[in-house]
């Protein structure tokens, strides 16, 4: 059992010397004094003791003003200053949401254990050691953006300047460079773990940190429920892609629930044959469109999808061959008055109840907040804040992807690591998929590799048996933190 060994130790901070990341004064000091506490635990088998620091960073914006105060969770390996140890810097997505999720569920040293019984109430979640964080090989720091956690923008700085994804990728950078200088770790070799919408915030933030006056060239990136790709593969009514990568998650999800003839097979080889059918016959297909198929044609492709799918021929007859995701997550256990998890597919509920799986983060958020008041000792009066930003940025249609005003703009996530690959010849990519995540697809990520023209031998893809938060699933989390670690100590 993790066990606090030291007494909280608050340390004062002041401005005087503080850098931004253009390497100039901020001039502004944080409110509040870091909190430290020494622990130990074991992480892969080995017994290490390290120091957990929650700690304010003022970090610049674009201009080299003080743009926001950065809240982080560190922990460091007791005397881990050394060159050679790795440095993790972790974020989840939204936009835009604090780091929890990843924390509490996966990559802290203290975990919350999700019963394996998905029917069971949050109240029955436990707080457990986590063995299978990284730490015995690696430190790792927790970023929470502005605005959500208990990062902040600084006075007179509105929080909708941080709502592009240029510039939330700039507060990153920021506070990577000012991690790195204030604890002497520009050496240790650098990775980022990004999830979801961070899976586009992590590879602006590599591109950025390469054109730093003092250039920060990371070793990797981990891209887990990856959506950079979603300009292309996003759900529309005439983007073929969409149904096409989809339909692999969407076959294993109807496996799952033991819907249509599994003839004996694995959850991985309907999800191969879903692929070879979605890749080839059925891409040619929808490409071609009804009017040039026949009605045989037509026919043969829907009786194809509904021995994926479990949803009827007819369904598929009526709905020019797709259908979305969404829906699938309505009509699959709609019989039953059932609809599926969009996190999770897992997770089932009814059909006029709230999401399925919403337990999932929200059991997160409270293990969070009770962690940081009970075991590291940080008594603020201010809110943790789950997220925080207008409505409109909630659905995502206040956020700034692109520069606004031109329908042609780019999204150029993928060109971005392709940067910094070219800067470090060893620099490597992970793309984490959950087979029965309905948000991003296992084949998406196959799509962004395929697409992305990177060396076959310095990306790889690995797939977790859960949804966009496969590692609440604990034999899902074994495989997750070995990969994780097989990237940061570069195996």
């Amino acid at each position: 059992m993790c066990s606090a060994i030291v007494a909280v130790l608050l340390v004062t901070a002041t401005a005087n010397g503080s850098l931004s990341a253009q390497g100039s004064p901020v001039g502004a000091a944080p409110l509040h004094a870091p909190v430290v506490t020494h622990r130990e635990g074991v992480f892969n088998g080995k017994k290490v003791a390290y120091t957990a620091t929650v700690q304010e960073t003022v970090v610049p914006n674009a201009a080299g003003a003080p743009g926001a105060r950065i809240v982080s969770t560190a922990y460091t390996a007791d005397g881990s200053s050394a060159p050679a140890r790795p440095v993790l810097f972790v974020c989840n997505g939204g936009p835009i949401g604090p780091s929890n999720p990843l924390h509490m569920l996966a990559m802290g040293p203290r975990r919350l254990a999700i019963p394996s019984d998905l029917t069971a109430a949050a109240a029955s979640f436990t707080l457990v050691d986590n063995g299978y964080a990284v730490l015995d090989v690696a430190d790792i720091v927790f970023f929470d953006p502005a605005s959500t956690g208990w990062s902040r923008v600084m006075d007179g700085v509105k929080p909708e300047s941080y709502y592009t994804t240029d510039d939330d990728a700039q507060q990153f950078a920021a506070f990577i460079d000012r991690w790195l200088r204030e604890h002497h770790r520009m050496a240790s070799p650098k990775y980022v773990l990004g999830e979801s919408y961070a899976t586009i915030r992590v590879p602006e933030t590599a591109r950025q940190l390469l054109h730093l006056p003092e250039p920060i060239i990371l070793d990797g990136v981990f891209l887990m429920g990856q959506a950079a790709n979603q300009l292309e593969i996003n759900t529309r009514p005439y983007n073929i892609l969409a149904p096409v990568v989809g339909l692999p998650s969407v076959a294993a999800t109807a496996w799952y629930h033991n819907q249509g003839d599994r003839k004996g097979r694995t959850v991985y080889q309907v999800m191969t044959e879903a692929a070879q059918f979605a890749n080839g016959e059925y891409l040619t297909a929808l490409f071609k469109g009804n009017a040039a198929l026949s009605e045989r044609e037509r026919s043969r492709i829907a009786e194809r999808l509904e021995s994926f799918t479990a949803i009827p021929a007819s369904y598929f007859l009526a709905n020019n061959l797709r259908i979305t995701r969404p829906t699938f997550q309505n009509e699959l256990l709609k019989q039953q008055g059932l609809k599926l998890g969009s996190d999770d597919a897992r997770y089932v509920g009814p059909v006029k109840g709230p999401e399925p799986d919403a337990v999932l983060a929200s059991a997160a958020y409270a293990a969070m907040v009770r962690y940081f008041r009970d075991e590291l000792k940080v008594d603020r009066p201010d809110e943790y804040r789950r997220r925080q930003f207008p409505a409109e940025v909630s659905d995502r249609n206040g956020w700034a992807y692109a520069p606004a005003g031109s329908p042609f703009s780019d999204f150029p996530y993928t060109a971005s690591i392709t940067e910094v690959m070219n800067a470090n010849p060893n620099f490597r990519v992970v793309v984490g998929s959950g087979i029965y995540d309905m948000k991003t697809t296992t084949g998406a990520a196959e799509y962004l590799i395929a697409q992305s023209g990177w060396p076959a031998t310095r990306v790889r893809i690995s797939y977790y048996e859960g949804g966009h938060m496969a590692y609440t699933n604990e034999s899902a989390l074994k495989v997750f933190a070995a990969d994780v670690r097989a990237l940061v100590t570069g195996k």
